[in-house]
């Protein structure tokens, strides 16, 4: 089977037009939302609150015996109306056996951090005082954290149209990065919708996951473009939509196995991987499916309309200067 990506170029652009719209008018909901007031629903990482670490006491006979329930775990929280906490299971660093709870949740002040401390307790089973940690993040940190991942992904940008400016033409680096954009939008567009009909906060973790998807994405795109590039050499007064379909086909195959074998590992982490990566699993699963689409059916077909045209231009101003002459 052959790919013709141009004669359906529309179709493409419109199917990301139209995912891109939808999360565009979501973020404008969650920024009216008045629990939200933000594109995306941000966690504690941003929005500040309180980081809970209890370590049960192995000392004493029969503590740890039996593993601590997550489940359980989530119960006492919601009776003591923390049912948004995000809980995790954590190991002890030494024995490896998993014996502490890791709690970050709304600010809480003494009494309420010794209601949960007591509850907990009593479910399953005494805490180490001594290894019981407690801290606060406020929101200024939090808003250095948002700082700081919007800067990494603008200077990811201008390095990769830098790079690729050198490596091919500046062109290609434009629509390059105009792909990775795409894909980030889209990963940020679908988050904000599940944050609104799931409740799916966005952590640290969620700016890692964008910046991992612009190194992966433009990895297919750059495979393309270096045939596009070889052939362009070889043959130059081909059309350009035929050298874009063959390069997208002579390279399809490896970008299919590329992807694939990743999700694999992705959706791995996603299933297994616990309440804390299933997030960071999820974001890297629709960026790097959006990042081998983009490369593909955005990337490919941006290059060859824009290269259409400006060959066009070249063969009328080649025109009217022969015609000059000829006079």
């Amino acid at each position: 089977m052959k790919l013709s990506i141009n004669k359906s170029r529309s179709l493409w652009w419109a199917i990301s037009s139209a995912i891109i719209l939808a999360g565009i008018i979501s973020m404008v909901i969650s920024w009216q939302n008045p629990n939200i007031k933000a594109p995306l629903r941000p966690s504690l990482d941003f929005v500040g609150g309180t980081r809970l670490q209890f370590e049960r006491d192995c000392t004493k006979p029969g503590n740890c015996d039996r593993p601590i329930d997550i489940n359980v775990v989530r119960e006492v929280a919601k009776a003591q109306g923390l049912g948004d906490s995000s809980i995790q299971i954590v190991a002890d660093k030494s024995t490896g056996a998993e014996n502490g709870i890791l709690i970050r949740t709304k600010n809480l002040d003494r009494e309420q951090r010794t209601n949960l401390q007591n509850a907990l307790s009593e479910k399953i089973g005494t805490f180490d005082d001594q290894k019981n940690q407690f801290d606060t993040v406020g929101p200024t940190l939090g808003g250095e954290l948002f700082r700081s991942g919007v800067i990494a992904l603008i200077v990811s940008f201008a390095g990769i149209i830098i790079y690729l400016s050198f490596r091919f033409q500046l062109d290609y680096a434009v629509f390059a990065v105009v792909a990775l954009f795409h894909d980030v939008l889209v990963t940020v567009g679908i988050f904000s919708i599940l944050g609104l009909v799931l409740g799916t906060e966005v952590d640290s973790l969620f700016i890692v996951a964008l910046l991992t998807i612009t190194g992966f994405s433009v990895n297919d795109t750059v495979v393309i473009y270096d045939r596009i590039r070889e052939t362009l050499a070889i043959n130059p007064n081909r059309a350009i939509a035929d050298i874009v379909d063959d390069a997208v086909n002579q390279t399809l195959a490896r970008s299919i196995n590329t992807t694939l074998t990743t999700l694999l590992t992705l959706f791995a982490i996603f299933l297994f991987g616990g309440e804390t990566l299933k997030n960071f699993a999820l974001a890297l699963i629709i960026g790097f499916t959006m990042g081998a689409y983009s490369s593909i059916f955005i990337a490919s077909t941006l290059l060859t309309l824009w290269r259409e045209r400006t060959d066009r231009s070249q063969g009328l101003v080649n025109a009217e200067i022969d015609t000059s002459a000829g006079n």
